[in-house]
């Protein structure tokens, strides 16, 4: 079987190598229609030996839609969100469904612009990190006509279905954690918090918390760029020797907090005697380390599989009965660096 290279391969070339006709390669290339199981394994293993591809923005005149599922996420370098897609995923690849990802990098201007190519090829339907949008974004999620998912968060109201945590509740389960162990002097490090919502939610419940029992956060310390190792040492040394009597940091992420506590370790600081540490996230390449930093679950393989099943749900059935807000609970882990009390 030999085509010209220089030529996409068609229908035809299929038909012409089988003998079989073009509606019926179309049938079975669909997997559409009543076609021997013997003429639809010659015309598959054809079209596999000759590497043909169904052209399916062609087939999806009719429908106006392609099985792909837009996913809009704000970064890939943030560990959170490859679980995310790894949950979605592990659902959309027992269906005709595929995930395509656009990342924003925490920017509105940018998701803005993501979601209009998104929706101009078509997709069935998508899912989108955040509930808060540009005007101009959540009215083409308004009128796209498909199943949208907005995830990570539920401190909000969605544009159609949303599945997360409240960031709010996690912040104040963790005050109440950090207050019950008996620390005071508190000092907070985290993302700029005008780009990163679900952090500054995390803030203001974890703050909220700790005003109703007469606590104010001591010191506090904000930073743009990337969650890494490097940045949590060099924040976590300029805190303590600008506020020393500090018992207490909560970082709004593991890897600052991992770089933190490898920090205070270096110093022969005993943790948490002296100082108690928190994370958010679980991020489990952590794990690895000398001491468990405490932390906070986001939950985020459930989210990505919830998010997919609800987008596949409402595609397989319409008038279907689908739970569309969906708030998981996480769970504090105390770990190493946390007092039980």
């Amino acid at each position: 079987m030999t085509t010209d290279n220089k030529r996409p391969l068609t229908l035809r070339d299929v038909s012409e190598a089988t003998g079989v006709s073009e509606m019926t390669v179309s049938r079975v290339l669909r997997n559409r229609g009543d076609v021997s199981e013997k003429t639809r394994q010659k015309v598959l293993s054809a079209a596999k030996e000759l590497g043909y591809v169904p052209n399916k923005i062609a087939g999806a005149l009719a429908s106006n839609r392609v099985n792909l599922v837009a996913v809009i996420i704000p970064s890939l370098s943030n560990m959170v969100f490859p679980e995310v897609l790894t949950g979605i995923n592990s659902v959309l690849e027992n269906t005709d469904l595929q995930p395509v990802v656009g990342v924003t990098d925490y920017q509105p201007e940018k998701e803005e612009k993501v979601l209009y190519e998104m929706l101009s090829w078509r997709p069935s339907g998508i899912i989108i990190a955040g509930l808060e949008h540009t005007e101009a974004a959540r009215a083409m999620l308004n009128a796209s006509g498909i199943p949208v998912v907005e995830v990570m968060d539920t401190d909000g109201k969605p544009v159609d279905a949303m599945v997360g945590i409240s960031h709010r509740r996690a912040g104040r389960e963790m005050a109440k954690a950090i207050l019950k162990a008996g620390y005071r002097n508190i000092g907070f490090m985290g993302t700029k918090m005008p780009l990163d919502h679900r952090a500054r939610k995390r803030f203001e419940g974890f703050t909220e918390a700790l005003a109703k029992e007469g606590v104010e956060i001591m010191d506090r310390a904000f930073y743009s760029g990337g969650s890494a190792l490097a940045k949590g040492r060099e924040m976590t040394q300029e805190m303590l020797e600008r506020s020393p009597e500090l018992d207490f940091l909560y970082y709004s992420n593991d890897m600052i907090g991992a770089g933190g506590m490898l920090y205070l370790m270096d110093q022969k600081i005993d943790i948490p005697g002296q100082i108690g540490l928190a994370g958010f996230n679980g991020v489990e390449l952590l794990q690895g380390l000398p001491r468990q930093l405490a932390t906070m679950d986001a939950c985020r393989l459930e989210i990505g599989r919830k998010a997919a099943e609800i987008i596949a749900a409402q595609l397989d059935n319409p008038d279907a009965e689908i739970e569309k807000h969906v708030t998981l609970t996480p769970t504090i882990t105390f770990g190493d660096t946390l007092k039980r009390r």
